[in-house]
């Protein structure tokens, strides 16, 4: 998967694993696009499933799509195997299956993530779902180890180029390390603070990720009022198009395989902000 996906990839949770019949057709057209601007992944948002990537696999021809991530708690891990089988026969080695365990506010079954993630590897292998077909959400030591061990690697969500090097120490030189990176498009400081503070707001309401920042470095006060400048700009690229090109390669320079970009501009969750991407693409290459 590493010479498929290149250094960078789009992170959408929200138009392109859209569900409506009558955007099909724009979905398809999006990710075609995003295959010819070189971006060589990308990672559906929600808890998504191979159900939401077998349309833009198809409308595409290189490019992998994973799921970013697909909670333990929604799909059976029988119902996940045939799924993956289906589509790796389809676009071999172009589906990635992320897995995540959600959050305690999300998911009515919650109860002991970890070992329930463990079961769940272990009945996918039992289906016959390789390692290497599979990543996991890992955010802590434990799991960050467990995607060594059980998986081709780890799509962290919400973390800093700091932590991306700890997990890169924790993974050692062969697993993938794919971490999500919000990116604004704007170089006022305020405005794109304001745009960033208001998107964050429903993640400083997770538990999972306000104590991943705690056990990273950040103080409680860190995570008021939408979060500090100093969380803001620890998990956001913002700015002129140096620097947020200077902030993707941090962390790519701290040990990140691959990067999935995730615009945030204010917009409904649910759009297809084409011209960004166009935008980000120009400023990569």
């Amino acid at each position: 998967m590493r010479e498929i996906i290149g250094k960078y990839g789009i992170w959408n949770g929200g138009g392109l694993r859209g569900e409506d019949p009558a955007l099909g057709g724009e979905r398809a057209e999006a990710a075609a696009e995003l295959e010819e601007l070189g971006f060589g992944a990308i990672w559906l948002g929600g808890s998504s499933s191979a159900a939401h990537a077998a349309p833009l696999l198809d409308a595409t021809s290189r490019l992998v799509v994973g799921t970013s991530v697909q909670s333990i708690w929604d799909h059976g891990p029988e119902t996940t195997a045939a799924s993956f089988t289906e589509l790796n026969t389809a676009h071999p080695g172009r589906f990635a299956l992320g897995l995540g365990v959600s959050h305690a506010k999300l998911a009515e079954q919650y109860r002991r993530p970890y070992s329930a993630l463990v079961a769940y590897l272990d009945a996918l292998d039992g289906a016959g779902v390789p390692a290497e077909g599979r990543v996991l959400a890992a955010l802590g030591p434990r799991t960050t180890e467990l995607a060594r061990n059980r998986s081709a690697g780890s799509i962290p969500y919400l973390v800093t180029a700091e932590q991306t090097a700890k997990s890169r120490e924790l993974l050692g030189e062969g697993p993938l390390l794919i971490p999500e990176l919000k990116v604004v498009l704007d170089s006022d400081p305020s405005r794109a603070r304001a745009l960033a503070r208001d998107y964050l707001a429903i993640y400083l309401g997770l538990p999972n990720y306000t104590n991943n920042f705690l056990r990273n470095g950040f103080t409680e006060d860190d995570l008021k009022d939408g979060g500090s400048d100093r969380l803001v700009d620890a998990v956001y690229a913002w700015g002129t198009d140096e620097r947020i090109r200077a902030r993707i390669d941090e962390y790519l320079a701290a040990g990140a395989d691959h990067v999935a970009l995730q615009i945030v501009d204010g917009g409904p969750r649910y759009s297809l902000p084409r011209e960004a991407w166009r935008k980000l693409a120009s400023l990569l290459a």
